[in-house]
């Protein structure tokens, strides 16, 4: 019954959060906004972290096993990444300097 409950919540969520963006057009898609929507639903302890807790359990559990049709999917444009390796990695090492940049001033600031 946890489960059933919990998979409620998060779908339920979800809906909403792909609704909204069908609604506003956002360029943000929906199930970021779900998943911001359930995040401030359970700060703001609308609802009980227990009632999310089992679900989101299973689904980190098996994390691995849900990006499976998404790297076979990228097989199919296996050329298009080719052609484009070098502002791929260049973004992606850049992006990662950004982040690191940013938490080490952050927690220097924070330490002091």
């Amino acid at each position: 019954m946890a489960y059933l409950r919990s998979f409620s919540v998060i779908l339920i969520c979800l809906f909403i959060g792909k609704a909204i963006q069908h609604l506003t057009q956002l360029a943000i898609p929906g199930s970021i906004i779900g998943m911001l929507l359930l995040f401030i639903v359970l700060s703001m302890g609308l609802i009980p972290s227990s009632w999310a807790k089992e679900g989101c359990h299973l689904l980190i559990r098996h994390m691995a096993l849900l990006f499976v049709p998404v790297g076979v999917g990228l097989m199919n444009y296996l050329d298009l990444l080719t052609a484009n390796t070098l502002p791929i990695l260049l973004s992606t090492i850049g992006s990662s300097l950004i982040v690191f940049l940013v938490i080490g001033v952050a927690t220097h600031y924070k330490e002091k």
